[in-house]
């Protein structure tokens, strides 16, 4: 693998539409291993990454992998619950640590649509060895499938979506106590009807209390943040004529920027290829020092 940091250097123009609150200043190109989601813990100690579809890994701040496994979700589970994907991840300080996985059937072409068991769950992690611990069902009559998952800062509720509602979860309920296949599937503890962008989710962080959302239209991209009290959404990103697949979302002080969205290489001649993209935003007023641009190999 090779990384590839360009700071302050725009990779894609912004739309017309675009606010002009967020500066992207660059990307790294990392693994296509790391296709799906990216989460860490507050500080810049560690970083995790989901991909191709059901693999889990650890970088450190540089983002050079330290640990890999891949299937993430067990044997077991893959029998039980025909699970074969997890999306957009996200830390949660309980037990002493936890990596969420968001788990879903995906199987693309299949007869009836690519949801082919109707359920989703949450997977919870050793952050250390990456080993799955247990996952929870959530209630397949509220959620058919679980996408993204994304704690909020006091770590009490994970959020998700449904159709173009936003769910949230009590983090309590998501327990060992409460793992499947034994227990009954939790059920949403709040909904926010119609919340979700037209860009839809394909990845979430939280930014000075906001949920910022992560997604596209074709080839334009777009990340919204929405105001958890009443619903209202805001756009805070708009980048234009984008090849490739969004996907996962992280707010975290990083390689100069604060904002990250992974950008997957699935087209023809990608924006952010060869390789997977992982691109670096800064807030207008940002005051930092950018780094120079750099080239390196990853061990």
């Amino acid at each position: 693998m090779v990384l590839l940091v360009a700071l302050l250097v725009p990779a894609a123009p912004a739309s017309a539409r675009d606010p002009g609150r967020w500066l992207l200043t660059g990307y790294s190109s990392v693994s296509n291993s790391y296709w799906q989601g990216v989460t860490s813990p507050p500080g810049p100690g560690q970083v995790f990454f989901s991909g191709l579809s059901q693999g889990l890994h650890r970088t450190g701040p540089a983002l050079f992998q330290r640990a890999t496994i891949d299937p993430a979700i067990p044997a077991a589970v893959l029998t039980a619950e025909r699970y074969n994907h997890v999306g957009d991840i996200s830390w949660h300080r309980a037990e002493g640590g936890r990596v969420l996985l968001p788990l879903e059937c995906f199987t693309p072409g299949a007869p009836g649509g690519c949801n082919t068991c109707g359920t989703g769950s949450i997977g919870v992690a050793d952050p250390g060895t990456l080993a799955f611990r247990y996952y929870v069902k959530l209630d397949p009559v509220e959620i058919p499938k679980a996408m993204w998952v994304e704690s909020s800062p006091d770590g009490r509720l994970l959020w998700t979506s449904s159709g173009q509602d936003l769910l949230a979860y009590r983090a309590a309920d998501v327990t060992a106590a409460n793992a499947a296949p034994g227990a009954a599937p939790i059920q949403a503890f709040r909904r926010l009807p119609h919340a979700v962008p037209p860009s839809g989710v394909t990845g979430a962080a939280f930014y000075r209390g906001r949920l910022l959302l992560a997604g596209a239209q074709g080839t334009t991209y777009q990340i919204w943040s929405v105001d958890l009290n009443t619903g209202a959404r805001r756009l805070e990103v708009e980048l234009a004529n984008v090849r490739g697949e969004a996907e996962g979302l992280m707010q975290l002080p990083l390689i100069g920027a604060r904002l990250h969205f992974l950008v997957a290489p699935l087209a023809s001649q990608p924006t952010f290829g060869p390789t997977v993209g992982l691109l670096h935003f800064v807030t207008r007023d940002w005051t930092g020092r950018g780094l120079r641009v750099r080239m390196r190999a990853a061990r």
